[in-house]
C-alpha cells in the first residue's frame, strides 16, 4: 500500500454522514463506476437530481467523495471518490448507542448491495456475458482450521495479493478493459459444535 493509499477509518461524523441508504448506494455506484454527476447518479438511482445533489453535498462535508477537477461546470458538477481506502466501522459495544445505529445502518446496505450485485452477476443471461469474459469470475469458499495469529498471517497474505493487483492494474484502459470486483472474505465461524477433521479440504467453487 502506497502512501497515498493509507487506510482512513471513519470518524463518528463521517459515518453518521454515511449512514443513509441513498447515501451508501451514491457511494457504492462512484465505487462501481467512477465519476458521475447528480444527474448521472438520479437517472441511476430513480431520484431527482435535487436530491442527489443534496446527498452528495453531505458527502463531501464529510470528505467522503470531492468534486473532479478541471471537469464540470458551475451547473453540473462531476463527484468522484477520493484516492485510498476507507474503513468502514462495524457495530461495537464500545460505541454510542447513535454511532453503533449508524454503523448499522451503513455496514447492512453496503453487505445488501454486495449480494445485489453478486446475485445480479450469477443470474446474468448469457446473452449479457461480453465476448471473452465467460467463466472468468470466480466464487469460492473454502473452510480451514486455523488459530487467530494463522488467520492473522493468512489475512496478511491475502490483502498483499489485492495490493499488488490494484498496482499493477491502476490507471488501464482499453477497449477490453472493464471494470471488476474482486472481493476478499475471511472470518471466524460461531462455533456451534464439533469441528469436521477432514473440514480444511471442504471446497466450494463457482464460475
Amino acid at each position: 500500500m502506497t502512501k497515498d493509499e493509507q487506510m482512513r477509518r471513519l470518524d463518528p461524523g463521517a459515518l453518521k454522514a454515511l449512514a443513509h441508504p441513498l447515501r451508501v448506494r451514491i457511494f457504492d455506484l462512484l465505487s462501481a463506476h467512477g465519476p458521475q454527476t447528480a444527474s448521472l447518479l438520479a437517472a441511476m438511482l430513480g431520484e431527482t437530481s435535487g436530491s442527489t445533489s443534496y446527498h452528495l453535498r453531505t458527502l463531501s462535508a464529510h470528505d467522503l467523495i470531492r468534486e473532479v477537477e478541471g471537469r464540470g461546470t458551475a451547473r453540473e458538477r462531476w463527484w468522484e471518490l477520493p484516492q485510498g481506502r476507507i474503513d468502514i466501522p462495524g457495530p461495537s459495544e464500545a460505541m454510542s448507542p447513535a454511532n453503533r445505529a449508524a454503523a448499522q445502518i451503513v455496514s447492512s446496505e453496503f453487505f445488501r448491495l454486495r449480494h445485489e450485485t453478486l446475485m445480479s452477476w450469477v443470474n446474468r443471461p448469457d446473452s449479457d456475458v461480453p465476448e471473452g469474459w465467460k467463466d472468468t469470475g470466480l466464487i469460492a469458499t473454502t473452510l480451514l482450521e486455523v488459530t487467530s495469529a494463522q488467520m492473522e498471517d493468512l489475512k496478511a497474505e491475502l490483502m498483499t495479493v489485492v495490493d499488488r493487483a490494484v498496482e499493477r492494474y491502476r490507471g488501464q484502459t482499453g477497449p477490453d478493459v472493464r471494470r471488476v470486483s474482486m472481493r476478499t472474505e475471511l472470518f471466524d465461524l460461531p462455533a456451534s459444535g464439533p469441528v469436521l477433521a477432514d473440514a480444511a479440504d471442504t471446497s466450494v467453487e463457482e464460475s
